[in-house]
């Protein structure tokens, strides 16, 4: 056993979401521990490049903004989720201007104070608030400067987390709370808990359960895995967003060629240089992502294609380098002149709408654990993600869980408690290291084929049967052998992959990101019902009441 004293807040994660959170918490007094996988900004945050939707037009409104978020969620958005999410947009654009992230403006432009705002796909009115075309990294090195500096903050980077510590498990009161986390030191490979008061998951979605997506390394769910292995509700997990246009290239691992391209006037073309998305819907390449993306998926299956192109080669190469420098850039190096010719591009996993059950504040079902971002569920998204609303949604729940983590710090004292250590005496080192890679391309080539942009229940089976497969030699690799970062995430790919396929086999119709040839169209309803997947340990609900009266769909 050790006793330690626990920290205030544990951060685990270092995008946006968790780096917000960081430094408003930090800056409210508190101590912060803030866990990296890699370097502290190396997250999907970082990659972000279309911006943060805002309403300052005078053209727009806070009423257009959430009505455009209601029609791309397709009916499961949560009204007040999306109400109070949208409104407080503005003041905390306005915060990380205080902080020190400068936003291109432009003058004249419409909006105040002058914001050059672009449009993207899905939205009525110019609101996107953005730095170039890399507004992701704008920010996150800003935030990144001010966390380093803050003397209230310890930053681990190369640390993973390994799971939730619950007072159930060691018997302490109440048992419905979190104590803080086990934590692998990648560097030494040693595993120490980790006390906090609070302890926070910011660890992004699980893009990296499919063969292709536009996300980093990092994304593989691990946040969600450990609050459904210690005892919390999922939603929705079967809304995975695939971003339309990633650049297809041999060499290209991740590129995503931004939303704002289309938006800028970029058109999509089939590889005889003929439009396409006009037959699909009226909005042509500003409809929502998921249409653009089944409409792709579509158009080169029918014709055998590999890829599709985007061309904006019309507009003036002057338009083209100002307006998306680094995507410019970034082609220019695999050959690709986008102010001459059309750019090559597949859809690709992107997002996950759904997560961990929350509140607005962030809470989760347990006691202490709090979870803000892509690995959260506030309602916000509905079965599919309005184009920089994610960002948008990081900045605002970061505000409402430190305010709310303060007040609850602050309303009680601690003690210092004993957590035990993590015991490796009965583990070796692994002799065979190569069963992960092979399990984890096993994984990805089977979500990607059976759980993809288009879906059918006999598809889903197939994963199923994989996935249940691949759980029995993870579990019996993860009893037997000293853990590394490679299992970890392994283990908890697999896990949401297993929930991924659990929810859309529950869900008997198409509506947004999940599409399935069994039951083409949605449920004529106009009351349609999250997916809520329940775990056999469930710790029972201490969320908002907002969030308690929803129908639970399954359970695990």
């Amino acid at each position: 056993m050790t006793k330690s004293n626990p920290v205030d807040v544990l951060v685990i994660g270092a995008g946006l979401a968790g780096l917000g959170l960081t430094l408003r918490v930090a800056q409210a007094g508190r101590r912060v521990t803030i866990l990296a996988k890699g370097q502290l900004t190396e997250g999907s945050s970082l990659y972000a490049q279309g911006g943060i939707a805002a309403v300052f037009g005078k053209h727009d409104s806070f009423a257009a903004h959430i009505q455009d978020t209601l029609t791309a969620g397709a009916g499961l958005c949560r009204p007040q989720a999306v109400e109070y999410i949208v409104r407080r947009g503005p003041e905390n654009i306005e915060w990380l201007i205080a902080q020190g992230v400068e936003f291109d403006r432009q003058s004249g432009a419409d909006g105040a104070p002058n914001f050059h705002l672009t449009r993207e796909g899905g939205h009525s009115r110019r609101r996107v608030v953005h730095a170039q075309d890399a507004t992701g990294q704008a920010v996150e090195n800003t935030l990144e400067a001010l966390v380093r500096a803050h003397p209230n903050v310890t930053v681990l980077e190369n640390h993973i987390a390994v799971d939730l510590i619950c007072a159930s498990k060691l018997k302490a009161d109440p048992p419905e709370r979190n104590l803080g986390a086990y934590v692998l030191d990648m560097t030494s490979n040693h595993v120490s808990p980790i006390a906090a008061r609070v302890t926070v998951l910011a660890t992004g979605g699980a893009s990296k359960s499919y063969l292709y997506t536009s996300n980093p390394d990092t994304s593989t769910g691990d946040g969600i895995a450990m609050a459904w292995r210690a005892g919390c509700r999922v939603a929705d997990m079967e809304f995975v967003q695939f971003h339309p246009t990633c650049l297809y290239h041999p060499h290209a691992k991740s590129l995503l060629i931004s939303e704002a391209v289309r938006g800028e006037g970029g058109k999509l073309l089939l590889p005889d240089g003929e439009q396409f998305m006009q037959h699909h819907d009226p909005r042509g390449e500003l409809a929502s992502r998921d249409i653009v993306a089944r409409a792709i998926d579509y158009e080169m299956k029918r014709h055998g294609y590999d890829c599709v192109y985007l061309d904006i080669s019309h507009k003036s190469s002057q338009f083209i380098s100002e307006h998306f420098p680094n995507i410019y850039k970034r082609c220019l190096e695999f050959g690709i002149d986008m102010t001459e010719q059309p750019v090559p591009v597949v859809p690709a996993a992107h997002y996950t709408c759904g997560g961990v059950l929350t509140d607005l504040n962030g809470r989760t079902d347990l006691l202490d654990l709090y979870t803000i971002g892509e690995s959260g569920f506030t309602g916000l998204h509905g079965a599919n993600r309005l184009a920089s609303n994610s960002l948008l949604e990081c900045l605002v729940l970061a505000e409402s869980a430190s305010n709310d983590i303060v007040k609850r710090i602050d309303s009680r004292s601690d003690q210092a408690y004993e957590l035990p250590h993590w015991d490796e005496s009965q583990v070796t080192d692994p002799d065979e290291q190569v069963v992960v890679s092979h399990n984890w391309e096993e994984l990805r080539r089977s979500m990607w084929d059976y759980v993809g942009i288009v879906r059918t229940d006999k598809r889903l089976r197939r994963a199923q049967r994989r996935i249940a497969l691949l759980q029995e030699e993870i579990r019996d690799f993860y009893s037997n052998f000293k853990i590394n970062n490679d299992l970890i995430e392994l283990r908890n790919l697999v896990m949401v992959s297993e929930l991924i396929v659990k929810s859309a086999l529950s869900r008997k119709e198409s509506r947004g990101l999940h599409y399935t040839l069994d039951y083409p169209q949605p449920e004529k309803t106009s009351h349609p019902q999250d997916t809520i997947l329940v775990p056999t340990n469930f710790v029972g609900a201490h969320l908002n009441p907002l969030w308690t009266s929803e129908q639970q769909h399954s359970s695990a």
